[in-house]
């Protein structure tokens, strides 16, 4: 194989691996003002914590099942596969113990989080609007 074509060959798998690992995006409402550390987000979305530390409680929304932002979401930020996560929940509704995230398209993710104070999400990156406000990215 020659120099260009190995060139090639990496500049194309770069590629083609590039949109696999989008930075996602976890939002809040413009107006909360509370401070949401990396531990605060995964105890959220682990059923650990239901408020912010302004004492409001937390309403997490996820993307739906499918979603690459929302695999991307659990791996980096959960250290979960899809399907360790929907067994975890499983489980917990079963003892009654919490209630999973609900789950929304990208859209309805920043438009209800854009509308209610108390709502948290996570969205690609490259889909944040200036309705919401990026507490953190990954």
């Amino acid at each position: 194989m020659s120099m260009r074509s190995r060139n090639l060959l990496a500049a194309l798998l770069l590629a083609v691996s590039a949109p696999l690992c989008a930075e996602i995006a976890v939002i809040v409402h413009p107006s909360n003002t509370s401070a949401v550390t990396d531990a605060d987000i995964k105890n959220f979305y682990l059923g650990r914590q239901k408020a912010f530390a302004n004492g409001e409680t937390a309403v997490l929304l996820s993307l739906s099942e499918g979603d690459n932002s929302r695999s991307e979401f659990n791996n980096k930020v959960l250290g979960k596969t899809d399907a360790q996560l929907k067994a975890f929940w499983s489980k917990v509704l079963f003892t009654g113990k919490g209630t999973p995230p609900k789950d929304v398209s990208p859209s309805d993710m920043l438009h209800l989080v854009a509308t209610n104070p108390n709502m948290i999400g996570f969205v690609d990156a490259s889909a944040v609007t200036p309705d919401v406000k990026v507490v953190a990215k990954y």
